[in-house]
């Protein structure tokens, strides 16, 4: 079954991140890939992650592809234009990449280039639209394409933004542009997540994938509070961090994250998660493994 059919059908799902590498050796990429494929349903590859330089997202997923792992293409708007994107997406059609996950992108004053101009041509509820109309054999500009795509399509939400009425209206146009799963922003707090953002969620016809960052420790948590909006690190669980120590904190965030997916799977609060790992994604097995999902 595709990650389509799995999630389509019900299926609690799992995906991953895999980070294309800054260069051409691709040993450890390639050692992340062997360790995921045959545990999660699909792999999102990210596209040029925090505006930093990379291997192209259309690349690395071909990889991913021969190598056995269905990749899920992640294409930001920051840098390319529309000619750019559409021609980008006829390639992922052509080699059989049919998972697409639409975003804006952060904004190269937070990558490696801030000298570079960011494009933003479109944002991304425009290119679901354009994803759409690629679907239905259009270009944006309205030609006739030789052959259409067939692209399941995605999209991103923060349940945590305050306030999340604003996070909500701009959900609800995804929707409307096509999208038809949204993988969120990283949660930790299971209890809001299933009271406030699940009820509104689930007013649209589509399926949601809870996003789970790996703490890694006390100051990544801290972190993540002071400089990341739309994320939330409930104290409780720095706490839990810091009883731990230095040396045992990233096993605790390893089995925090863990605790998390089997609630979010035994209570069936949502549809899946999709695990952000950040460099370890050879530990996602067993974070799954704790979860109780191997």
């Amino acid at each position: 079954m595709t990650f389509k059919e799995k999630i389509e059908s019900g299926k609690f799902v799992v995906t991953a991140e895999i980070g294309p590498p800054k260069g051409t050796d691709i040993k450890e990429m390639l050692h992340h890939i062997e360790a995921l494929k045959g545990k999660i349903d699909a792999a999102n590859v990210t596209d040029n992650q925090s505006a930093v330089m990379r291997i192209s997202s259309l690349a690395v997923c071909q990889v991913a592809k021969e190598n056995g792992l269905e990749p899920i293409l992640q294409m930001t708007c920051r840098d390319r234009n529309r000619i750019g994107l559409q021609a980008d997406l006829l390639g992922a059609s052509v080699l059989g990449i049919d998972t697409v996950l639409c975003m804006t992108g952060d904004h190269v004053s937070a990558g490696d280039h801030k000298e570079a101009k960011p494009v933003y041509d479109i944002e991304s509820v425009q290119l679901l639209q354009v994803v759409d109309g690629l679907n239905n054999g259009k270009d944006m500009a309205g030609n006739a394409l030789q052959g259409c795509t067939n692209f399941f399509m995605g999209a991103v939400v923060t349940p945590e933004a305050n306030p999340l009425k604003p996070q909500m209206m701009k959900f609800g146009k995804k929707v409307a542009a096509g999208a038809k799963f949204f993988q969120t922003q990283a949660i930790y707090d299971i209890d809001k997540f299933r009271d406030v953002f699940m009820p509104e969620a689930r007013k649209h016809p589509v399926k949601i994938m809870a996003g789970i960052v790996v703490l890694k420790s006390v100051g990544m948590a801290k972190f993540l509070n002071n400089f990341v909006p739309g994320i939330t690190v409930p104290e409780d669980l720095i706490e839990e961090l810091k009883a731990a120590g230095k040396e045992k904190a990233l096993d605790t965030g390893i089995s925090i994250a863990a605790r998390h997916i089997k609630r979010l799977h035994d209570e069936k609060i949502c549809d899946g998660v999709h695990i952000m790992a950040i460099g370890m994604e050879d530990k996602v097995p067993l974070i799954m493994e704790r979860a109780g999902l191997l």
